[in-house]
Parts: C-alpha cells; sequence; structure tokens
C-alpha cells in the first residue's frame, strides 16, 4: 500500500536496494577472482570514490588510519602478504603511503590493474 501511495520513496528503495546488492556481489568478485594485488588496488580506489563522495579527498589524497594487520582482515590477506603488495604498488609508482595517508599517484595505472568499475557505486539517482 504505501509502494501505492508513494512511488517516488518505492524507487528510491529500489534503487538503494539495487545498488546494495551490486556492492555485494562486486565484494564478492573481489574475494574470489582477484589477486591480491589487484584486491588491494580496488580496495584503494572504492574507498577513494566512497571518500570523494563526501567531499573526504584531496589531491587524490585520503585518510586510511587502518593498519596493515585490519587492511589483511578486510582483504582476506596476511600482513606479511599485504606490506609486500603495498611495497609492490609504492615500486609501481600507482600509489604512495604516508602518516595515514593515500595518494593515488596512477589513476588509471592502479584502475586497470585492478579492473575497477566504478558503475556499481553509482550514487546518483535519476527518475524515469
Amino acid at each position: 500500500q504505501i509502494f501505492q501511495d508513494f512511488p517516488r520513496l518505492a524507487t528510491a528503495i529500489m534503487w538503494g536496494a539495487s545498488r546494495d546488492e551490486a556492492m555485494v556481489v562486486e565484494h564478492l568478485v573481489n574475494i574470489g577472482r582477484r589477486s591480491a594485488i589487484e584486491r588491494t588496488a580496488h580496495f584503494f580506489l572504492e574507498l577513494g570514490q566512497r571518500l570523494a563522495l563526501i567531499g573526504h579527498v584531496t589531491n587524490n589524497g585520503f585518510a586510511c588510519p587502518l593498519n596493515q594487520y585490519v587492511l589483511a582482515d578486510a582483504l582476506g590477506l596476511s600482513a606479511i602478504h599485504v606490506n609486500r603488495i603495498l611495497r609492490q604498488l609504492r615500486e609501481r609508482g600507482l600509489i604512495t603511503l604516508k602518516a595515514q595517508q593515500v595518494i593515488i599517484l596512477d589513476l588509471a595505472g592502479l584502475e586497470k590493474l585492478a579492473g575497477f568499475d566504478s558503475g556499481y557505486l553509482n550514487h546518483s539517482h535519476r527518475e524515469a
């Protein structure tokens, strides 16, 4: 009944649920199909996109107060492996890490490495 009385609300709820489902699918793909370096790159890209939406990205950098143990848990990796991956990303000139800040040096390169498509994060809602 509420959806009949408030079709715009129904559309917004369904759109939100659809976006949430797309994000869950992307996270499953991240764990199941991506290599450790692809997963880590994808994590930083998604975090950067989400923080950009709320104005928390400056000069391609954003705060990331997560230590390697927390990153490892989030990515399904060991802390030692995360350390190696972060070093590889720095050596490739894709990112730099300083004072709990991530700075993306080569956005296109990082996106290519991760196979990143931000479409599933699209938060703009347009009415038909």
